[in-house]
């Protein structure tokens, strides 16, 4: 059996079970308790047999109308509670063509209603789907933001360190170039007491002439001059004079190969 609902501006639907087919076809009192459903709107229609059924109910204009069909062929009708005869179903002709007619108008709406309903569900859908894809871009733009913020912070940790470190190499720089005025510094005076004490040498007699000087040291215990260990009141002259060089373990060597003053200075004095 096949059952169709109509739901309308005029018509109500509810469940129907074919208990109430039966009941139906079995109260037929002339006058039925029509009252306890008088605010029930109902349409249905069924196929049973290869026929079509058709039960209707619904208050029109202050009435309240049964009417059971079978291939659009009345069988009964009701207004009231009352049973119609066959014979005056005549007199209610143009009410029952009103009636017929909203059912079919309400069906056609509400077959656009269903297919509005579709569409609706159809745009829903992707309106979901839609949705999800936001909420899932939402998510990776939040990760990449994520992502992004930690690399930023990463980089300013590292320039923050680059600017410590440039700090610290310019620092750095500054005492170079102080220690290399000072070296520079030292060389000279260095320079200068050498020529004084190749001047000593010469005067001195111990060699005839600076250029003949290829070799010397001083220390804190002796001193040699190319080679040869000086005397200990030369010494003595020497260490107190140019202690300068004594207290560094001076050397110095004039070759063709090698030509300068050697020091191991102590930083402490």
């Amino acid at each position: 059996m096949k059952t169709n609902y109509v739901k309308g501006s005029l018509l109500l639907i509810t469940t129907l079970a074919l208990a109430f087919t039966a009941n139906a076809q079995t109260n037929d009192s002339a006058k039925r308790a029509f009252n306890i459903d008088r605010d029930n709107n109902e349409y249905v229609n069924y196929t049973k047999d290869g026929q079509r059924h058709e039960h209707i109910t619904t208050n029109w204009k202050g009435r309240h109308y049964e009417m059971k069909l079978v291939n659009k062929q009345m069988t009964d009708l009701y207004v009231d509670g009352e049973k119609i005869p066959k014979a005056d179903w005549g007199k209610y002709s143009a009410v029952i063509a009103q009636i017929r007619e909203q059912i079919r108008k309400d069906e056609i709406q509400a077959k656009k209603d269903q297919a509005q309903a579709r569409i609706d569900q159809q745009e829903a859908q992707k309106d979901q789907a839609q949705a999800r894809l936001d909420q899932e871009q939402a998510r990776k733009d939040q990760e990449e933001a994520r992502k992004d913020q930690e690399q930023a912070a990463r980089d300013q940790e590292q320039a923050r360190k680059d600017q410590e470190e440039a700090r610290k190499d310019q620092a750095q720089a500054r005492l170079d170039q102080v220690q290399a005025r000072k070296d520079q510094e030292e060389a000279r005076k260095d320079q200068e007491l050498m020529r004084q004490l190749l001047s000593d040498l010469v005067s001195d007699k111990i060699v005839p002439d600076a250029k003949s000087v290829k070799e010397m040291t001083l220390s804190e215990s002796e001193m040699t001059v190319n080679g040869v260990k000086q005397p200990d009141e030369v010494f003595k002259k020497y260490h107190e004079k140019y202690s300068r060089f004594a207290h560094g373990q001076f050397s110095y060597e004039n070759s063709p190969n090698v030509h300068g003053i050697h020091m191991s200075r102590d930083s402490n004095r």
